[in-house]
């Protein structure tokens, strides 16, 4: 057992951590799969255990979570795990619903904002559901791999995943594949989407179901399309990144049916284009203007410091189906030599400061996707029909649902210390991560191999040395400043 000095920084009751609230662990995921256990049923059977066993699995397994070793660890039959992922009929959309509408009810999350990505996985063949050559952001090039779109939900330095879909390359509704998919389950309802018309489908399916949120955020390969900005624009706020070559106007262009010279409009053209002198520019380019005022922007405080970067907005037009549409350009100074580029639709009242808050939102998708791949497994999915990959979406989130709820949750039942701002010399503590929660879970749920005192001993070392680790940033920042 690691011997503690209760009045050390490494006190995990400093810390906020309760050995017993640690020890009940195990009892709080059992609770938190009861609310959801219905949702696993199908009508014929109760197949809920296998849920409970698949999310534990996730959640205390360190690597290799197939459905073979995660049965094997739970001691339940591992064809029954296959089948129960693979083939039962279980409401997953149900279990989605139902993480959106306690997210919905947070009070610690009120006015989040949505934030869609994607995220692509290596596959060693083209026998899984909507497995192809196509990009992997991951591993930076085209390969085979399975893609998914995924909304995620965040919150200050709170955040979870809460809607997702599998992308189907347009080859997988070819003739030729109409048994394979037969034979992996693919829905016959299902036709070709885009993975944009995939996210604009959750963004609907989500306001549908109730959940709240202050703005839609998203990357540039979403971003650049006018017609998902059009479909947001009367709806929601967006926060939408677009390349550097993006054209836009300083001044509103007119538009009109372009004139021959009898005066008659061109038979060639019906839609209206632009026919004053206005000339567009390149967002990049609107950047190095001179009348393009940068402020710096102190947008929240991070472990490694601070979000303190250089920002820039001006009111632009973009041209869609004719019309001219006024928008912000939001610039971000990101290093010495990367700028991003947002276009969004916020109130002309929207204050300087919030647009560069919005602009830097993106961040906690990044996060979620990494804490679904390395902190639940996400990755190691080696089934390949459609309904696996569909369950084992509805377990993933409900993984992240339920470290975001434990975190929410101890945050205001156990307080931390404010006197270790002053022993450490800092202004923020690092919040825990998902790796802390599974760490003190291993330790809480049966058979643990080693105690709970000694799993909040190690996470309050992690926590500490994360915490002088942002200071020594700190430090270093402000000489070279």
């Amino acid at each position: 057992m690691i011997n503690v000095d209760s009045d050390s920084t490494y006190n995990p009751q400093k810390w906020g951590l309760s050995v017993e609230a640690t020890k009940n662990l195990g009892i709080r995921l059992y609770a938190f799969w009861m609310r959801f256990h219905e949702f696993f049923k199908t009508k014929t059977r109760d197949t809920s255990e296998y849920a409970y066993h698949y999310l534990s699995g996730q959640l205390r397994m360190e690597t290799e979570r197939n459905f073979a070793n995660i049965g094997h660890t739970a001691g339940v039959n591992k064809q029954n795990m296959h089948h129960f992922m693979s083939n039962s009929p279980w409401q997953s959309q149900a279990v989605i619903q139902q993480v959106q509408t306690e997210v919905s009810a947070t009070p610690e999350l009120q006015g989040g904002v949505l934030i869609l990505d994607e995220s692509a996985n290596e596959k060693s063949g083209n026998k899984s559901a909507g497995a192809g050559r196509q990009y992997n952001g991951r591993l930076g090039k085209v390969e085979m791999s399975q893609v998914g779109t995924f909304l995620s939900y965040a919150k200050g330095s709170y955040w979870t995943w809460v809607d997702g879909e599998l992308y189907l390359p347009k080859h997988w509704f070819a003739p030729e594949m109409t048994d394979l998919r037969e034979s992996l389950g693919i829905p016959s309802e299902r036709t070709f989407e885009t993975k944009i018309e995939l996210g604009w489908k959750m963004i609907q399916r989500t306001h549908t179901n109730g959940l709240l949120f202050s703005a839609i955020c998203c990357d540039d390969f979403y971003g650049q399309s006018g017609k998902f900005r059009a479909q947001m624009r009367d709806d929601y706020v967006y926060m939408a990144d677009v390349p550097q070559d993006t054209l836009v106007y300083l001044e509103k262009p007119v538009m009109g049916i372009p004139t021959v010279q009898s005066g008659k409009p061109c038979p060639q053209s019906s839609t209206p284009k632009v026919i004053s002198d206005d000339k567009p520019l390149k967002v990049c380019d609107v950047a190095r203007l001179k009348n393009t005022n940068w402020s710096r922007v102190r947008v929240r405080t991070t472990e490694r410091g601070e979000l303190n970067d250089e920002f820039a907005v001006r009111s632009v037009w973009t041209i869609y189906e004719g019309k001219s549409v006024r928008e912000w350009l939001v610039i971000r100074q990101e290093s010495e030599n990367k700028r991003t580029y947002s276009l969004s639709n916020a109130s002309l009242d929207t204050p300087f400061k919030e647009l560069a808050r919005l602009k830097c939102q993106r961040f906690f998708v990044e996060r979620s996707i990494q804490d679904a791949k390395s902190e639940a497994g996400w990755d190691e999915l080696q089934a390949q029909k459609y309904l696996a990959w569909v369950h084992h979406l509805a377990l993933t989130m409900l993984s992240l649902w339920f470290v975001t709820q434990t975190k929410i949750d101890w945050a205001k039942q156990h307080p931390r210390d404010p006197a270790l701002l002053q022993l450490l010399d800092v202004d923020v503590l690092p919040e825990l991560s998902m790796a802390n929660v599974r760490e003190m879970l291993r330790a809480a749920m049966p058979l643990p191999s080693f105690s709970v005192e000694d799993a909040n001993a190690l996470v309050v070392r992690h926590l500490v040395n994360r915490t002088r680790s942002r200071k020594s940033r700190m430090k270093s920042n402000d000489k070279h400043s």
